[in-house]
C-alpha cells in the first residue's frame, strides 16, 4: 500500500496534469477575469476532463490563488535562505523581499490587472492582502522584541499588508509608475523597525 501511494505521488502523469492545469489557468486568467472562466473551458485548455479538475480543485479561482501563492512562496524561500546563511543585512533582505514580490507581480501582470480592475474578482486582491498580512506577522515574530512597538500585531500586519497591496495597485493602475518606483516607494514607507539591523552596533555605524 505504501509503495503504491509513493508511486502515485511521483507518477509523471500527475505532474504533467498539474502543470497543464496551472498553465491553463494562468493563460485564461491573463485573457479575462477569473470570475468569467468556467471549469469546462479550463479542463479543455488543459486537455483533461472536468472530473479530473474536480478531483483536485474546487473552482478556477482556487486554482489561480494556489498558483499565485506558490510563486510568492518561492520568492520568500530565497529570502529565508539568505537570512539563514547570514548573507545579507536586514535592509538588503527587505529590499530583496520587496523586489521578489514585484517580480512575481510582473510575471503575472496581465492576471493581476484584469483581476484588480473587475469588482467581481476582488478576491484576488483580498488574497494578496491576506498573504502579506501573514508574512508581516511572521516577520514580527522573528524580530520580536527588537524595537517592535508594543501594539496589536494583527492590526499592524493589516496596516502594512493593505499599504503594500495598495502600492501594487497604484503601480498596476498607472503606466507612468515603474516597477522600480513601486519597490523604492514601498521600501521607503516601511517602519524603521521592519528593516533594522539585528546587531545594534551595526545599525548605529551604518
Amino acid at each position: 500500500m505504501e509503495d503504491g501511494t509513493l508511486n502515485a505521488r511521483i507518477d509523471p502523469r500527475i505532474t504533467r496534469t498539474t502543470k497543464a492545469f496551472e498553465q491553463a489557468i494562468v493563460d485564461l486568467a491573463a485573457q479575462r477575469p477569473i470570475s468569467q472562466i468556467t471549469v469546462a473551458e479550463l479542463a479543455d485548455r488543459a486537455g483533461v476532463t472536468r472530473a479530473t479538475f474536480y478531483n483536485r480543485y474546487n473552482t478556477p479561482f482556487d486554482l489561480l490563488i494556489q498558483v499565485l501563492c506558490a510563486d510568492l512562496e518561492r520568492g520568500h524561500a530565497l529570502e529565508d535562505e539568505q537570512r539563514d546563511q547570514g548573507l545579507s543585512p536586514a535592509r538588503q533582505l527587505h529590499h530583496l523581499a520587496t523586489r521578489q514580490v514585484a517580480d512575481h507581480v510582473e510575471r503575472f501582470m496581465a492576471v493581476y490587472r484584469l483581476a484588480l480592475g473587475d469588482p467581481a474578482d476582488s478576491g484576488v486582491y483580498d488574497v494578496l492582502v491576506r498573504h502579506f498580512s501573514n508574512y508581516a506577522l511572521a516577520h514580527m515574530a522573528r524580530r520580536a522584541p527588537q524595537g517592535l512597538p508594543d501594539d496589536n500585531r494583527q492590526v499592524m500586519a493589516q496596516f502594512l499588508a493593505h499599504g503594500f497591496a495598495g502600492a501594487i495597485r497604484a503601480w498596476l493602475n498607472d503606466p507612468s509608475v515603474t516597477k522600480d518606483d513601486m519597490v523604492h516607494a514601498a521600501v521607503a514607507c516601511a517602519p524603521a523597525w521592519w528593516a533594522a539591523d539585528d546587531d545594534p552596533g551595526e545599525s548605529a555605524s551604518s
